[in-house]
């Protein structure tokens, strides 16, 4: 797509847009299908206060909940894809709305659930496996089950606590809808006083402006947009975070971080390991900064400038180009799996591909059991659209093998190991391009890239961690917060990141964290540096010839929740249980420190 301005979504070519009619055939199909699950969602609270009465009528009872469960998940997942490519239809806005009210509505009928198995007892369960074939799968659940006892509450509370789901989701909604479709920025202006329009997806593109004078202005009309919101933005996300307080206690967990990591399995030294091996590596972050400015030949480095091209020939990446290059990264996972991605690329239309007025910030994929795992992105033709892209389809290739090979109970996966599924693709291609590019501005531009997502997952996240740790802490301890505290704790946190480095305009870089809708998904941030630290341990022995690395990285794909993450990821080689594979990733960081620092001598 050319540097014109953002198109309206009514613009974008229908090839270029996500297959919605693979998923409904009409808005109206949707509709009809959104009035009729009230009625579905009722015959799942039939079964309240039945399970006990034998094998039989709890698996009828799961046949049904899986049945309506299906439904409803893809009422979603065509609401949410719809209303993300454009924020601003009011009809994406009220079908999103519907399904959210859905899908609380659902989680509120099945609050019986658990507290009706857990009262059967795991002796009799176990018995009941044996007796009836359509049990024969519940092992894991009740494993799971059993271990949550005590953070399982009645029945009654459980059903309260399911249907909070859809207003306490409408935190996120809000800061969604302020950032993506409400706020308005002034125009950046380049050197030669030429103005630039901007918008969310215009400041993606401009931060990596050779003109410096751009990058400032734009970067400060990004930020001062969030700053004229500052107020309202803390209040929404103080808000999150009290609910997720709120949610904690009600479960008798005794933090968020440690409600949060017990869900999944994972100690919370693993949180703890990776925070302070992140601030025992900082210095090698200086390190880059180093290069940077002297590359950049600038005497104070700036916030805006950690985008900045470093090379005045930028490689001119076209979707189709993009496609090519994933395929071969990821080569040696086999021709069947290259197959899948490129057909879901090129022609069951997962990728929502092109930037439109209203597009929802950054990129994601989603989908259940069903659909295809869909991709929303902005694409740019260059290398960082690339790995934008390499990076959503490594999620969805991830559900695909999960919806495969798992029955629907285990479809799912943890953000844990999401993270890691995601950057490992990255690992790869860049990996095939650094080998099979030598010349020089191709380099540099691939490592600037490769370094940029360092700095945004193995910087800017754990730094984030580390404010969703005090911000949390503050809040359990009854400390009242306000956006000025956000704002100082968040400055304080970059500025011990970037030391003497970097220049910290504590207004601008204060606001950063509202700018992260995933501050609104509790510790979520965290395992973005975990993911990137499991991802290239293993895209490392893959890489190295390790016998069956391959094969051992794709039954990991296609575990799902079958097991626990850490579990999971110890089928493909890789314990994250230990600091090793975080402090093998500095390494990585390092290394390509190395490559840049001889590349600017």
């Amino acid at each position: 797509m050319t540097e014109a301005a953002v198109q309206p979504r009514s613009a974008i070519a229908h090839a270029h847009t996500w297959n919605a009619e693979s998923v409904f055939a009409t808005p109206a199909d949707w509709e009809a299908e959104a009035q009729a699950l009230p009625a579905a969602i009722a015959t799942v609270a039939a079964h309240a206060g039945h399970l006990a009465e034998g094998p039989a009528q709890l698996a009828a009872a799961l046949d049904t909940l899986e049945a309506v469960m299906r439904r409803v998940l893809k009422v979603f997942a065509y609401a949410l894809m719809e209303h993300n490519v454009d924020t601003t239809d009011q009809a994406g806005v009220r079908h999103f709305g519907m399904a959210q009210g859905l899908y609380g509505r659902l989680l509120g009928a099945l609050g019986f659930l658990d507290p009706e198995l857990l009262a059967i007892g795991r002796d009799t369960l176990n018995g009941w496996l044996a007796q009836e074939p359509r049990l024969t799968l519940l092992g894991p659940y009740l494993d799971n089950l059993f271990r949550r006892q005590q953070h399982v509450r009645s029945a009654e509370v459980e059903q309260l606590l399911g249907m909070l789901a859809d207003p306490f989701g409408s935190t996120r909604a809000t800061a969604n809808f302020l950032t993506s479709a409400d706020l308005q920025f002034r125009p950046a202006q380049d050197s030669a006083g030429a103005q630039i329009a901007m918008s969310q997806a215009a400041w993606d593109k401009l931060r990596a402006n050779p003109d410096r004078e751009a990058r400032r202005t734009g970067w400060e009309s990004y930020m001062d947009a969030h700053l004229t919101y500052k107020n309202t933005l803390a209040s929404n996300l103080i808000t999150s975070i009290k609910q997720n307080v709120y949610l904690t206690r009600a479960r008798g967990y005794t933090s968020t971080l440690a409600g949060s990591l017990f869900e999944n399995n994972v100690p919370e030294a693993v949180f703890h390991n990776l925070i302070a091996t992140f601030r025992q590596n900082v210095p090698t972050w200086h390190r880059y900064w180093a290069v940077r400015r002297r590359a950049l030949g600038v005497e104070t480095l700036n916030p805006y400038d950690l985008w900045a091209p470093l090379s005045a020939t930028r490689p001119v990446v076209p979707y189709l180009q993009a496609v090519d290059w994933i395929s071969a990264g990821l080569a040696p996972l086999g021709k069947a799996y290259t197959d899948v991605l490129r057909r879901g690329c090129l022609h069951d239309r997962w990728v929502d591909i092109y930037p439109n007025l209203g597009k929802t910030e950054g990129a994601f994929s989603a989908g259940v059991p069903g659909t295809h795992p869909f991709i929303l992105t902005s694409y740019s033709d260059d290398l960082l659209g690339l790995s934008v892209l390499a990076h959503e389809l490594g999620h969805s290739m991830h559900s695909y093998l999960t919806w495969q090979h798992q029955p629907f109970l285990y479809s799912d996966y943890s953000l844990f190991v999401a993270e890691v599924a995601s950057n490992f693709h990255q690992a790869m291609v860049r990996a095939h391009l650094l080998a099979h590019h030598p010349d020089r501005d191709f380099q540099v531009a691939l490592l600037e890239e490769a370094l940029a997502n360092f700095h945004r997952y193995f910087f800017i996240m754990p730094t984030l961690a580390r404010f969703e740790l005090e911000t949390h802490q503050r809040v359990e301890q009854g400390q009242g917060l306000t956006a000025a505290d956000l704002n100082s704790l968040m400055a304080d946190l970059f500025a011990e990141g970037y030391g003497d480095a970097v220049h910290v305009d504590r207004d601008r870089v204060g606001i950063t964290w509202a700018t992260f809708g995933h501050l609104y998904a509790d510790y979520y941030v965290y395992q973005y540096a975990t993911g990137i630290s499991g991802a290239h341990a293993l895209a490392g022995r893959i890489l190295a010839g390790v016998p069956n690395a391959a094969e051992d990285y794709l039954k990991f794909l296609s575990a799902g929740s079958s097991v626990y993450p850490l579990e999971a990821l110890k089928l493909a080689g890789v314990d994250m249980t230990q600091p090793d594979a975080v402090e093998a990733a500095f390494r990585v960081l390092a290394g390509m420190v190395d490559r840049l620092e001889a590349l600017f001598p």
